[in-house]
């Protein structure tokens, strides 16, 4: 892979992740030490970026981003901004011809989402959203099964993304709670990663019918305030899905899910067999094949677990053997981008694929808010 230069725009908790990400790629795939740097870093303010650098390792910060993307000597920017201000940097950033990596989720709005594509499509520069969950083996594994026709006629399906981090009432307000700046709540913070699964394994949506709740409606202004801020964002989405297919499903979508931890799962049936994911158990992907009735064993059929643990293709270490975790999913999320700019061809997931995901988010708001079946051409 030829030498990529990034920048990084924002660098909050996931900002971090991102650069041990970065980080890891030398490793993981024995590449030499500059074949990915991280060689500047814009935030809000200038002392944050500076400690950022330091972090880093890189020399240059700044609070001004315009000053990153004037540099030479950047090829990709890397957004991991509050929603309300991707519009803005993507834009400028495909301006100044930089190739593009998008925290989720694309923007605040299908609007923004379309302007930001367009942007990006007349730069002719390439794109890549974070669906970093797409990116352990056992979702490679479960695509790769499904374009084989491994579970015949496909039936329906059930999604989830559960996490209790809001269930706390005194827990402080903050842009993700407030719509203005995130765009949605556990819909656009949670669903954008699992909607993008159901997008992958079974391609467009049609339609959803939904029901979103705020189930906290005021929080503390500041950590120990008595002081309030009202909430007007969902804490809770339950989404009945159509896919462009005909497939029906469900997903649910929770920031309130009580002990449960970050739980991500999808289970897809079929006329030939099912199969199903846990992130909480990421070394296995379970599949169901109806055919084990016709063993010469007989008696073989139930769910059972195949190994995909860390088998990504060319990877140096750790040991393939090894669980996969949240942060080789970034970094292969990442890899894949840096490897396709490297090679001249298009990287997947792109910017037009995180539109798609935002299409059917804003098609659940609208749904909930008037109470009947929104297609997503209504946004299009």
């Amino acid at each position: 892979m030829k030498p990529i230069t990034i920048g990084m725009i924002g660098y909050g908790g996931i900002g971090r992740v991102h650069a041990m990400a970065y980080r890891d790629i030398t490793y993981l795939y024995g590449l030499p030490a500059n074949a990915v740097q991280i060689v500047g870093v814009a935030t809000s303010r200038r002392e944050t970026a500076q400690k950022a650098a330091a972090e880093i390792g890189c020399e240059f910060f700044t609070d001004n981003y315009h000053e990153l993307l004037a540099r030479d000597d950047i090829q990709v920017i890397d957004c991991c901004t509050p929603n309300n201000s991707h519009l803005e940097v993507l834009r400028a950033a495909a301006a100044a011809g930089k190739h593009i990596y998008c925290e989720k989720p694309l923007s605040l709005s299908v609007a923004e989402g379309q302007e930001i594509v367009a942007a990006v499509e007349r730069a002719g520069v390439q794109s890549q959203m974070t669906f970093n969950f797409r990116f352990f083996p056992a979702m490679l594994r479960a695509r790769q099964l499904v374009e084989a026709g491994f579970l015949g006629r496909i039936f329906s399906f059930r999604a989830r993304y559960l996490r209790s981090s809001y269930i706390s009432p005194s827990k402080p307000h903050s842009w993700r709670l407030n719509k203005a700046v995130s765009g949605g709540g556990a819909l656009y913070d949670l669903g954008s990663h699992v909607l993008d699964l159901v997008y992958y394994l079974l391609g467009d949506f049609d339609a959803v019918q939904a029901h979103l709740e705020t189930l906290i409606p005021q929080r503390p202004a500041a950590p120990g305030s008595a002081e309030t801020v009202p909430v007007d964002v969902d804490d809770l989405a339950l989404l009945h899905l159509r896919m462009a297919s005909g497939v029906p499903g469900t997903v649910e979508i929770s920031r309130m899910g009580t002990g449960a931890i970050n739980d991500l799962s999808i289970e897809i049936s079929g006329e030939q067999g099912a199969l199903r994911f846990n992130s909480q158990d990421p070394t296995w992907l379970e599949i169901y094949d109806v055919r084990d009735a016709d063993s010469p064993l007989g008696g073989m059929r139930g769910f059972r677990k195949i190994e995909t643990v860390q088998r990504y293709d060319g990877a140096k270490a750790p040991d393939w053997s090894m669980t996969p975790n949240f942060t080789r999913t970034h970094a292969e999320c990442q890899y894949q981008f840096l490897k396709a700019i490297s090679e001249g061809r298009s990287p997947s997931p792109t910017l037009a694929d995180g539109l798609r995901i935002q299409e059917i988010m804003e098609a659940a708001q609208r749904a909930s808010d008037e109470a009947r079946w929104v297609r997503v051409a209504e946004f299009r």
